[in-house]
């Protein structure tokens, strides 16, 4: 906990009373020697030595006497050294600065290394003249690891895969189709060993009966194999939802590497996308050597979506639970959020990373990039977290009016910038656990490890704001 990890400084008497004890033993020793020149100075006197011999020994006692405190001191500082300790302050926090290295190096990665390559067992799967034909639902994140699932799934069922119809009816309304968002060719091509992908249906089947199946969450590559009966009827099968449709465990090695090669090689973002993205991190490497990339999930569909509404006005609070009402595939409508926020279950506010960010060491004048939707709130809120940390980015700050047009009103492909940014940063921190936190951390992890600081939610805000 923070109050464990950061006790010792915050009691803000470390340095005085290291130099209270110096000076103690000191004064110590400097009696013992005031007493040996009390005593010698009678033995001279009662000799009645001529006033210049006199002045001549007490000189040399002087200097004696400097040289012995001197020499004591510099071995009491040698045993008892006092600790040197910096501190950033705030009204509501002083905590140790960590060493820059720490705050910054990527953990070792104890020899562990990205392994996606088949085993020799592995058979690449055969041109099929049946079709699976896939709607990918939810945002960015959601999409990228639904399709690469259901790259694994065309595999087990030895069918060919048509490039998936993203989702335009979720809350980001985002009209783009797989190509403004993907780099299409790529994809196809990074696969050809693997599965057959085609840009869409052959004209002879459009218009033929197709299987519209729900594929069960979660599910076995032995639930797949079964679901390959279908096949007996149908020469098409539509799969209505993407997303956890295949079990995290229990898979055989070559499947797992299979999702991997997808989700890691084979989805790269568009050139448009890829382009932008690397000049947003060209410039913020430019304004400084490091950043930290922050997913400051404090949007208004995720705090409606959580019911979190610590800090909101009444007015802020009735507007979020509206939203919630109001949004039909958002299955939980009564939230009692003061039961959220003990559980952790809450965004961290701008205040509360603020206020972590600092107590973990970073100065206030590291850079932060902000990956994120609109902010609830607005400036507001953002000021709270400004006045730990003033050198906030956006990529609206870091890209052009004409740059950012092309992704105007594209909610995914605007986050896929996000994403580039968040991938490349020195250190990642997410505010929530949601699925682009999920990605990019695994992400960060197959390229080596960088890193990644997760704040623990529930002990954070109980060590901030004392036990509920």
């Amino acid at each position: 906990m923070l109050a464990n990890l950061y006790q010792e400084d915050t009691s803000g008497n470390t340095e005085s009373d290291a130099g209270d004890l110096l000076v103690g033993m000191v004064n110590h020793r400097g009696s013992s020697h005031n007493h040996m020149r009390t005593a010698s100075t009678a033995k001279f006197i009662s000799r009645k030595q001529s006033p210049r011999n006199i002045a001549l020994y007490i000189f040399l006692l002087f200097a004696f006497s400097i040289f012995i405190f001197v020499f004591n001191a510099g071995n009491i500082v040698e045993d008892h050294p006092a600790p040197v300790i910096s501190i950033q302050s705030h009204p509501q926090t002083k905590f140790l600065q960590t060493a820059d290295d720490e705050l910054w190096d990527a953990p070792s990665r104890h020899g562990l290394r990205p392994c996606i390559k088949p085993t020799s067992r592995y058979k690449a799967a055969h041109g099929s003249d049946r079709y699976l034909t896939v709607k990918s639902n939810g945002g960015l994140n959601q999409m990228r690891t639904g399709i690469s699932d259901m790259v694994a799934v065309a595999y087990i069922m030895n069918a060919t895969l048509v490039i998936p119809q993203l989702d335009r009816r979720s809350f980001w309304q985002d009209s783009s189709i797989f190509s403004d968002i993907f780099d299409e060719l790529h994809f196809i091509t990074t696969l050809q060993g693997d599965v057959r992908i085609v840009r869409e249906l052959p004209k002879e089947l459009e218009l033929v009966p197709r299987a519209r199946k729900h594929f069960t969450s979660w599910s076995s590559m032995g639930y797949y194999k079964e679901m390959m009966q279908l096949w007996n009827d149908h020469q098409v099968i539509h799969v209505a939802k993407s997303d956890s449709r295949l079990a995290n465990n229990d898979l055989p090695l070559d499947i797992q590497r299979l999702r991997c090669r997808a989700l890691y090689h084979a989805l790269h973002f568009s050139p448009p996308i890829e382009s932008l993205g690397k000049k947003l991190v060209d410039r913020l490497r430019m304004r400084s050597g490091k950043y930290i990339a922050l997913h400051l999930r404090y949007e208004k569909d995720m705090l409606a979506f959580t019911g979190c509404t610590s800090g909101l006005t009444d007015a802020e609070s009735e507007e979020l639970r509206i939203m919630r009402e109001n949004t039909k595939h958002w299955k939980v409508k009564d939230i009692n959020s003061t039961e959220q926020r003990i559980g952790g279950f809450c965004p961290l506010t701008p205040k509360e990373v603020g206020i972590f960010l600092q107590a973990i060491g970073y100065p206030p004048s590291t850079l932060i990039y902000v990956a994120s939707g609109e902010i609830y709130g607005g400036d507001a809120r953002l000021s709270e977290l400004m006045s730990f940390f003033p050198n906030l980015v956006f990529k609206e700050k870091l890209a052009t009016k004409e740059e950012l047009n092309a992704f105007a009103k594209h909610a995914s492909q605007s986050a896929a910038l996000d994403y580039i940014v968040s991938l490349e940063s020195d250190v990642f921190v997410p505010s929530y656990s949601g699925n682009m936190a999920r990605a990019v951390e695994g992400h960060r992890r197959f390229l080596g490890h960088r890193k990644t600081i997760t704040p623990d939610r529930l002990l954070t805000v109980k060590v901030l704001f004392g036990s509920f």
